[in-house]
């Protein structure tokens, strides 16, 4: 199925790009979150009319995202978890439990937005966890996660 791009898609392309993606990537993703739109003539059109604007709301998103990066890089944030004297947590630190500590510090970030590429902390000690904020803004925040007495 060929597409316009309504946003700028991570591995697959710009803003107004028109690409050939699979009809279930499309249907079931892309057009619902409207990141795209099928790539009819009259689409096309419209999309040209509107093009500054959606280029001038990409700006401004990327900008925004940008002043949150600077404030948020080099945070370190504090989880206390349960664990044991060999200092294993009994569960674990995931994505949510970080988005959740990250929002109460005034920083509102979404658990989709957490990078854990080694899966969720098991142990404690400080991790570094990307942030993923916009496409092209990602930053490294440091999470100290302390052991409490089980």
């Amino acid at each position: 199925m060929q597409v316009i791009l309504l946003e700028k898609v991570v591995n697959l392309g710009n803003l107004g790009d028109v690409v050939k993606v699979k009809d279930g990537y499309a249907r079931n993703f892309l057009i619902p979150q409207r990141k795209a739109r099928r790539a009819t003539e009259t689409a096309v059109a419209e999309f040209e009319a509107k093009r500054a604007e959606l280029e001038k709301a990409a700006a401004e998103k990327l900008a925004a995202s940008q002043a949150q990066g600077e404030k948020l890089s080099g945070q370190t944030v504090q989880i206390g978890q349960k664990a044991g004297v060999d200092g294993r947590l009994f569960g674990s630190v995931t994505n949510h439990d970080i988005a959740e500590a990250l929002t109460k510090q005034g920083f509102p970030v979404e658990k989709a937005q957490i990078r854990m590429p080694q899966g969720p902390l098991k142990t404690t000690g400080e991790h570094a966890v990307a942030v993923a904020l916009h496409t092209d803004v990602v930053v490294d925040v440091t999470i100290s996660v302390v052991g409490e007495a089980a």
